[in-house]
């Protein structure tokens, strides 16, 4: 990698690169096609990762990325301790109906691990990065990179609250396995879309995000990436911690449950086996 550019700002540049790119589609306006599994697909999602991975080739090429639409497209590469895991657009369903709830995610992985990570929501501007001793959140303006609001430190809460926040996707989050578990912990939930509930967890609004069924490693790396570094995990259904790199087949994660601190891992353990 080169030495000029610290990692995560190499992360932060190719996010807002991306952003703009995705933008732009929605501008011109676009048809939506779908997947072999159903799910939606646009040219944003294909021209994003396409600028992504040429600048992580740039910046890395000895490192492979697994991203979404090349695993799509049957270009898998073979992974290595490190690799790249990309989602040029997550939150596609949403997108695609004229929603503003989506993401560019960028991780890098090391042995099976979240190393270093970004997630941006181009359409509010909102930046979260992560890596090693540090998590940042900031605003920038989505169509030019311009900063409007610096990178500042964030960092989960500390110790439990009288009553557990949890935040859920619009879609899961009213499935009856959720709501069991909300339930379980008498917890206020809340909703959110994309990788921005993992930095709900990461800026201190929320204790828990609990996921039941699968979902793709890209889905969950960079802001996994995020939530470590502001002081919180992720832990699959089992109480394990969460790894990447394909153990599950087809870059599958079984579901999982992204938490604050050890006392709402407890309380989600608690309700997990209620």
């Amino acid at each position: 990698m080169t030495a000029d550019m610290p990692l995560l700002n190499q992360f932060i540049a190719l996010a807002l690169a991306a952003g703009r790119e995705i933008l732009a589609v929605r501008d011109q306006g676009f048809d939506t096609d779908h997947k072999r599994d159903g799910s939606p697909v646009t040219l944003a999602d294909q021209r994003a990762e396409a600028v992504i991975e040429a600048g992580l080739h740039r910046l890395a090429p000895e490192i492979p990325m697994l991203g979404e639409e090349a695993v799509e497209a049957g270009r898998i590469p073979n992974l290595g301790a490190r690799f790249f895991c990309v989602d040029p657009l997550d939150g596609t369903k949403g997108f695609a109906r004229g929603g503003d709830q989506f993401t560019v995610n960028i991780a890098l992985i090391e042995d099976g691990a979240p190393r270093v990570g970004v997630v941006f929501a181009p359409a509010s501007g909102d930046m979260y990065a992560g890596e090693p001793g540090q998590a940042l959140a900031g605003r920038y303006d989505g169509r030019t990179g311009a900063v409007l609001n610096p990178l500042c430190p964030i960092r989960t809460v500390r110790a439990a609250p009288e009553r557990w926040r949890i935040v859920a996707s619009e879609d899961s989050g009213r499935n009856e396995a959720t709501s069991s578990f909300i339930a379980a912990l008498d917890g206020a939930p809340a909703h959110a879309s994309s990788s921005i509930k993992f930095c709900r967890i990461a800026e201190g609004s929320a204790e828990l995000y609990p996921r039941f069924g699968d979902v793709c490693e890209w889905d969950v790396a960079a802001g996994h990436a995020v939530l470590a570094a502001a002081g919180g995990d992720i832990m699959d259904l089992a109480g394990k911690p969460l790894r990447y790199g394909g153990a599950h087949g087809r870059f599958l994660v079984p579901g999982f449950v992204a938490y604050a601190n050890e006392a709402a891992k407890a309380a989600a353990l608690a309700a997990l086996k209620r």
